[in-house]
């Protein structure tokens, strides 16, 4: 099912997105040149750093499209791309991408979580291999940890890739799989439904004098917005963030007041999700300490707005 969404020639479930994430980065040889962007999922970019330096690997980090190009003037092995890149939802250009990383002889990997199989297919786009981190969205009820790879080609880099899914035991147990295909039966409502409903609270609080300013890609504002409109069909995700006027202080009060939006670090559930993401991410963050990231539900979009309002009214 998940390949036919992604529309590759192979997919594989992984017992977590972080284990699927790995996979990739162990499937290459030592003394390759990773790529990645500054902004990613921190997690992942933590244990990038730490691969890198213990199995010989040239890593590089970017920051925008013109300073990947710059990156790709020498050969690589691996681009990485995230978009919407957490938690800013930078949008990167993801046909451009591909012809950058093939010219420079390197395999493009997307982490397109955030956008979902619904809003966008990384592989129609020139991708070498989708990641998801399938607890997130594709599951969509806060009860499974799985990741899924798709590959435009069952090649021996994705021979290699399987090879470290089983040494690593990181395959999908039978029960998180039939929780996982549960979800995805409603995958394309939640995900329709919830980013409606972010777009809606996103042009509310645009102007709002208790926010400093909104990063949504589905916003004419958003520096993203021309080529998320171009790549992403339908809708733009779930998942936005709000830099709180009056600083990192403000930013945890209205985290601490909300009523309705639970105070949790995952996104991509029914349920909407808060967080002050800077202290999350710990030391070393680019997060802004007045940023705070919401994933929306399925919950009534007018609810949401009231909840925000009276949180940010009680934290001017």
């Amino acid at each position: 099912l998940l390949r036919e969404l992604e529309q590759g020639e192979a997919a594989a479930l992984f017992a977590s997105g972080m284990a699927a994430a790995s996979a990739v980065l162990l499937a290459l040889r030592p003394g390759a040149r990773i790529v990645a962007p500054h902004d990613m999922y921190w997690s992942l970019r933590k244990w990038l750093i730490e691969f890198a330096a213990n199995w010989q690997i040239a890593l590089d980090f970017y920051a925008g499209e013109d300073e990947l190009a710059a990156r790709l003037q020498q050969p690589a092995d691996l681009v990485w791309v995230e978009t919407p890149a957490n938690p800013t939802w930078e949008i990167t250009d993801i046909a451009r991408a591909a012809t950058l990383a093939h010219a420079a002889g390197a395999r493009l990997v997307v982490d397109s979580t955030v956008s979902t199989p619904v809003f966008s297919r990384p592989l129609t786009l020139g991708a070498d291999i989708v990641m998801h981190s399938a607890t997130k969205y594709l599951n969509g009820h806060s009860d499974v940890v799985a990741g899924v790879l798709v590959t435009r080609a069952a090649d021996d880099f994705w021979a290699r890739i399987r090879a470290a899914r089983a040494a690593g035991g990181a395959v999908l147990g039978p029960f998180e799989a039939w929780l996982l295909n549960r979800g995805l039966r409603t995958l394309f409502a939640r995900v329709r439904l919830a980013a409606e409903s972010a777009l809606r609270i996103a042009r509310h609080f645009e102007h709002h004098p208790g926010v400093a300013r909104v990063l949504y890609p589905g916003l004419a504002s958003h520096p993203g917005h021309e080529i998320a409109a171009r790549q992403m069909q339908g809708g733009f995700s779930a998942m936005l963030s709000l830099r709180v006027a009056g600083g990192e202080a403000a930013a945890r009060e209205v985290a601490a007041r909300v009523r309705l939006f639970k105070r949790a670090t995952s996104l991509g559930s029914v349920e909407s999700l808060i967080e002050h993401r800077a202290p999350v991410e710990g030391p070393g963050t680019r997060c802004p300490a007045d940023l705070l990231r919401l994933s929306v539900g399925i919950e009534d979009a007018q609810d949401l707005i009231d909840d925000l309002e009276q949180a940010l009214a009680g934290a001017a």
